[in-house]
């Protein structure tokens, strides 16, 4: 289960890429192209990926002996 959350997080990080890029102008394709919105909304998504991808590779993991 965790390789789908991986592969979730990637496919959510390019997105949010993709829109920062498009906001930002370095990739003017469609309605999206300079617009600040587009680049924020971008951030946040590319946040919650790597929150995502950080969640999915602790989860399961046991806590070390205490003495």
């Amino acid at each position: 289960m965790r390789w789908v959350f991986n592969i979730l997080a990637l496919l959510l990080f390019l997105m949010g890429t993709v829109w920062i890029l498009q906001g930002t102008g370095v990739y003017p394709v469609g309605f999206m192209a300079r617009q600040t919105k587009w680049t924020l909304i971008g951030i946040v998504v590319d946040l919650a990926a790597v929150g995502l991808f950080i969640l999915a590779n602790r989860r399961g993991k046991k806590l070390p002996p205490s003495s």
